[in-house]
């Protein structure tokens, strides 16, 4: 199973990143092709340009979506054991352009088309946003770099109630195909995911570890724009470009927690709280700039909230 970067650092909250980032093969794009990208997504300057496919994504949740992600886990005692995840669907946004969207159509020509732009377990519709309108099936928006919005879900159900991420992405591609056959090229900056995970057990067994509970949210990016630029190894704010011809690693640009109450995951010798608040930020930001309400999210927040209380 492909696994996230490695890391220096010792920290837990490090070795569940490591364990629960996605990272794909690169392809590259044709130079032909490249003069078709949107040019406000990507610079045509480029001389090359690598993307990555969404079935190929997907790909690394499938064993994690079957057995759960290990994550090592080294207790202050001494004591070493691994906890599992498993990784749900959170949210999904994916923006794309006119033509992609015609394409899309035309590769699905047996397929129930119904123009509806957002699917939920709830059975109920949200708009996107105010100035977002519905045409032949296919969501408008004015402002050029969010492009057009093919698929927007948010999971509701209680937790217990969800199916694993790989399972609810080929429900989803029934009515959505492009979820298989779109490019991180064919995206605009805005597409993104989220991910919850949660912890099924840990081996050994037998021990009753009260911050083993924890719950997160990852945010991810799905688009080549920011591909290039990767966190540095120690963690840092400073970003580096990634070499040509490596894996595309999408490490979380944001994250938030719940159920984190002890000393497990944070190490006193590295920054790890200034880190977390740093992606819960990013993640806040995220959301309100794409004015959408995340629900998962909005929870952990009001649970965090209220443990302070």
């Amino acid at each position: 199973m492909v696994n996230g970067k490695g890391s220096t650092k010792n920290s837990n909250l490090d070795r569940f990143l490591h364990c629960t980032t996605p990272v794909v093969p690169p392809q590259s794009l044709p130079k032909a092709e490249i003069r078709t990208l949107n040019r406000l997504w990507h610079p045509w300057e480029r001389e090359k340009v690598e993307f990555f496919r969404l079935c190929d994504l997907w790909d690394c949740y499938d064993e994690w979506s079957a057995y759960g992600a290990s994550v090592p886990i080294h207790l202050t005692s001494g004591e070493s054991l691994v906890q599992y995840y498993v990784p749900y669907l959170s949210a999904i946004e994916i923006f794309t352009s006119h033509s992609s969207l015609i394409r899309l159509r035309e590769e699905s020509e047996d397929r129930e088309y119904d123009g509806r732009y957002q699917f939920s377990d709830s059975g109920s519709d949200e708009s996107v946003s105010e100035e977002g309108v519905e045409n032949n099936g296919m969501i408008l928006h004015p402002n050029d770099r969010l492009g057009y919005l093919y698929l927007q879900y948010f999971e509701r159900s209680a937790p217990y109630t969800r199916v694993p991420l790989m399972e609810k992405i080929n429900e989803l591609a029934q009515r959505y195909p492009g979820l298989m056959s779109l490019r991180s090229v064919d995206l605009s900056p805005a597409s993104w995911m989220s991910v919850a995970w949660y912890p099924i057990y840990h081996i050994p067994m037998g021990r009753t570890i009260k911050d083993l509970s924890t719950c997160f949210l990852t945010y991810h990016t799905l688009s080549s724009s920011f591909q290039d630029m990767e966190p540095e190894e120690n963690g840092g704010d400073k970003e580096r470009m990634r070499k040509e011809g490596e894996d595309i690693t999408l490490l979380p640009f944001g994250m938030a927690t719940y159920k984190m109450q002890g000393n497990v995951w944070l190490s006193h010798d590295h920054d790890d709280q200034e880190r977390l608040a740093s992606l819960y930020s990013v993640a806040d930001s995220w959301l309100k700039q794409l004015r959408v309400q995340h629900h998962d999210f909005n929870y952990f927040c009001s649970m965090l909230m209220h443990s302070r209380g």
